[in-house]
């Protein structure tokens, strides 16, 4: 079985990722507008009318806007906790295909095992996604607080890791366009993960024996560039 991994989108601005197996064609998060998500898709050859799920990780605007698109005009369906959908729900005024799991609990898409997990971070019921397919295993963290125990035992299985790693502390204080709450927001332990807390969860998922472990920094991440595995 052949797996590939892109980018569509990745900070601020929206958090877009699309996954396929042999049978299965997914995004994880779709916080771009439903334009640039059907563009950036076409551009791999590939259309929304296509999807068999979507994946949310939590409410936040830059990782649902495309919904309104995607999943109300072409009811493909959405997979999410309750809370996430009722806050989906109300931010977008919306009505959609949506599939309601436990936070915590597997299921089966396609050919794919989903494992769900509870993530530090301030929206409504945020999650982590472990994607486990025939040619290996996928984590997605993408606003995470902190590495809690939880988090660095659910990614451990993973092959190659989404994880979000959006700043620099000092440059973070030391920027006058951002109010003093914002800052605080993004630095506590429900905000974001820094360039330097990164490294620090890579370090401690490594010391707990994660092996063959590829990691993709979204920050860093260039869009619509693919992995493959096989």
């Amino acid at each position: 079985m052949s797996v590939s991994l892109t980018i569509l989108g990745s900070g601020s601005n929206g958090n877009c990722a699309y996954l396929e197996t042999g049978e299965t064609r997914l995004l994880i998060d779709a916080g771009l507008s439903g334009r640039q998500i059907r563009q950036r898709l076409l551009s791999i050859g590939r259309a929304p009318e296509g999807l068999n799920g979507i994946l949310i990780t939590h409410d936040h605007s830059d990782h649902t806007q495309g919904l309104t698109a995607l999943a109300a005009k072409l009811q493909v369906p959405v997979y999410c906790n309750r809370l996430t959908r009722d806050a989906i729900e109300y931010s977008l005024e919306i009505k959609c295909d949506f599939r309601t799991f436990e936070t915590g609990a597997t299921f089966e898409l396609g050919d794919t095992s989903v494992e769900t997990f509870s993530v530090p971070h301030d929206a409504q019921d945020p999650v982590g996604f472990m994607v486990r397919t025939g040619a290996g295993n996928f984590g997605f963290l993408t606003d995470l607080g902190h590495a809690t125990k939880l988090v660095l035992q659910r990614v451990r299985p993973a092959n190659v890791l989404v994880l979000e790693s959006n700043h620099d502390v000092e440059m973070l204080q030391n920027d006058p366009r951002r109010p003093w709450s914002l800052k605080q927001r993004i630095l506590s332990r429900h905000g974001h993960l820094s360039q330097f807390g990164g490294d620090d969860f890579l370090e401690r998922v490594a010391q707990i024996g994660a092996t063959h472990l590829r990691v993709e920094l979204t920050q860093q991440a260039t869009p619509n560039a693919t992995l493959a595995l096989t």
